[in-house]
């Protein structure tokens, strides 16, 4: 649970003064789209594009929390950070210790599965006295410009005290130089990297592969049960083709039948589930193998 007067607190920080552009900075969570030099500086940056975006799709998610402590004067160099503020939709929220002894997913089910990853990181947050989280929904976006925007944002903040970053929709933590090498320093977004592709056991030495992390881009995530040993590289292939579509806005029609010579014929593709679905937040596409009646 959320402490409002945490929440209340940083958006007042982040709207207090005057937004200013003179030395190419600015103050984030200010209305700097509807500002002449906010929007001169949100022109001079790369756009993020969509190049097979299809309207129609659902919200994309953001939801990234980070850990440290967290100065109160929040200038953020636009050029420096490749970001134009916070996108609309995007709210930040902040909590310390004294508020909230137990930080968000740092316990429970979350923390088994994202600790396990990286123990040693893990172990950090529960020392660290504050925590900022965004959060929020981005409507149908035609572009990627939101998520270079929160990158940047969260690249500052990993800048200036924080310790890690959870990707809450992947459940995994990076510390600052993983963040920075995988999310900032590409010039372009680095569409496979913010996807996870999970499997687990299943009967007869075949496999569930599954993908987390598609509701960042407005897109069901991907399923596929029970992948014999000898087509897992085929699948993994097929996973990567799926979320590089979705990511630059395309969409998987209901049908969908798989065309790859590594795979058997007949396979086709379902959507499925619910955004409160456990083992996707999120809703998605399940591709079933042919004479599969699910």
């Amino acid at each position: 649970m959320l402490h409002r007067d945490a929440c209340e607190e940083i958006r007042l920080n982040y709207r207090r003064g005057i937004l200013t552009f003179a030395s190419g900075c600015l103050l984030i969570g200010c209305k700097q789209r509807n500002h002449p030099a906010g929007q001169a500086m949100t022109n001079s940056l790369t756009n993020w594009e969509r190049p097979r975006f299809e309207p129609g799709g659902s919200n994309a998610l953001v939801f990234y929390v980070l850990y440290g402590e967290f100065p109160t004067n929040l200038t953020v160099s636009a050029s420096a950070y490749r970001t134009a503020g916070l996108p609309a939709g995007v709210e930040p929220r902040k909590m310390s210790r004294a508020q909230s002894p137990v930080f968000p997913f740092t316990d429970g089910d979350f923390a088994k599965t994202a600790g396990a990853e990286n123990p040693v990181l893990f172990a950090k947050l529960q020392t660290v006295p504050e925590c900022l989280m965004f959060q929020g929904e981005v409507a149908d976006p035609k572009d990627l410009n939101y998520l270079r925007d929160t990158i940047g944002l969260v690249t500052w903040f990993l800048d200036h005290g924080g310790v890690s970053v959870m990707d809450v929709q992947q459940l995994r933590l990076f510390d600052p130089a993983a963040w920075r090498s995988n999310f900032f320093e590409p010039a372009k977004p680095n569409l496979l990297k913010h996807v996870v592709i999970l499997h687990s056991k299943e009967p007869n030495d075949t496999q569930w592969f599954h993908t987390r992390g598609l509701r960042k881009f407005g897109r069901p995530d991907l399923s596929l049960h029970y992948v014999p040993p000898q087509h897992k590289a085929a699948v993994i292939e097929l996973f990567e083709r799926f979320i590089v579509l979705q990511a630059e806005g395309g969409r998987i029609p209901e049908g969908q039948e798989i065309r790859m010579k590594a795979l058997p014929a007949g396979m086709t593709c379902r959507h499925s589930g619910t955004l409160d679905d456990f083992d996707f937040n999120n809703v998605h596409v399940e591709i079933r193998w042919q004479g599969d009646g699910r």
